[in-house]
């Protein structure tokens, strides 16, 4: 839901991002003045993004989260340019603290919750969720930011894993009332390259929620590691990972690149619409 209008997944969407932090993963993506917040949201849906996804709290492996009234203070900034230049964009926060959410949400409204901890850092952000009636995307996470990437570990299967962990917060949410939910299976949070890969490939497996899939892919190690570069050269291996990723059930992309993601599923749409002939 978005100002009382449902949001359209009949096909895939882009949610772009906006990092008001000065310690993000991908520099590119760090937008701490005004006036390039602004372009940056102008950018995000004149490119074809549908969500305008603001964090103000590095989550990228080995952070320390700032503090809350650092991270409130960061997103109203945000969202006091944003909302007076698009007052009908969706928007979605990015944190893990339900007081933040209360907050933001009373003082700019706000449509979605995109929780990387799926309420595991926060007891009470299912219930605040649940109160605000907003759209919730629940993240699989192993561990947090500072230690999710210390060599994590499976002890079964990740996809079975990862079901049992959906399967528990999803039925939780529903009893409390939430009816707008989005899973994101939480590329490169406590996972190493095998198991990301693993996830992608299989991807259509959590279509079994019946909830819109949410992939976060773009930049990430799993891409520009495995390709022995860095994040500022990772564009051309997200866009063809975001295209394995629609074809295999994604209906919400996370991106820096919202131009390129347009272009993935503009074709992957034409491609899907074509016939089998054999």
């Amino acid at each position: 839901m978005s100002h009382g209008k449902l949001i359209d997944i009949s096909k895939p969407l882009i949610m772009g991002v906006i990092n008001v932090t000065n310690d993000s993963f991908f520099d590119g993506s760090q937008f701490r003045l005004r006036s390039r917040i602004a372009r940056r949201a102008e950018q995000i849906l004149t490119q074809g993004g549908a969500i305008i996804d603001i964090g103000a709290c590095s989550t990228r492996p080995g952070s320390i989260p700032v503090e809350e009234g650092q991270e409130i203070k960061r997103l109203a900034k945000a969202l006091s340019v944003i909302r007076k230049n698009y007052p009908e964009a969706i928007i979605s926060i990015d944190t893990f603290r339900s007081n933040v959410v209360k907050v933001i949400h009373s003082n700019f409204g706000i449509d979605i919750v995109n929780d990387i901890s799926a309420g595991e850092l926060d007891a009470q952000m299912f219930q605040t969720v649940a109160d605000l009636k907003l759209t919730y995307v629940l993240m699989h996470m192993k561990g947090t930011p500072f230690n999710m990437q210390e060599n994590p570990k499976y002890e079964n299967d990740i996809i079975k894993e990862l079901f049992g962990f959906f399967t528990l917060r999803v039925e939780k949410l529903k009893l409390m009332g939430v009816k707008d939910m989005i899973i994101d299976p939480g590329f490169g949070f406590g996972k190493n390259a095998d198991h990301n890969y693993t996830l992608l490939k299989n991807l259509e497996a959590f279509k079994i929620f019946e909830l819109p899939i949410l992939a976060g892919l773009s930049r990430k190690s799993m891409i520009y590691k495995t390709l022995g570069t860095c994040p500022s050269k990772a564009l051309n291996g997200t866009t063809i990972l975001n295209t394995i990723a629609i074809q295999n059930g994604a209906k919400i992309l996370r991106v820096h690149d919202v131009k390129e993601a347009a272009e993935v599923i503009k074709l992957t749409e034409f491609l899907n619409s074509q016939p089998n002939i054999l």
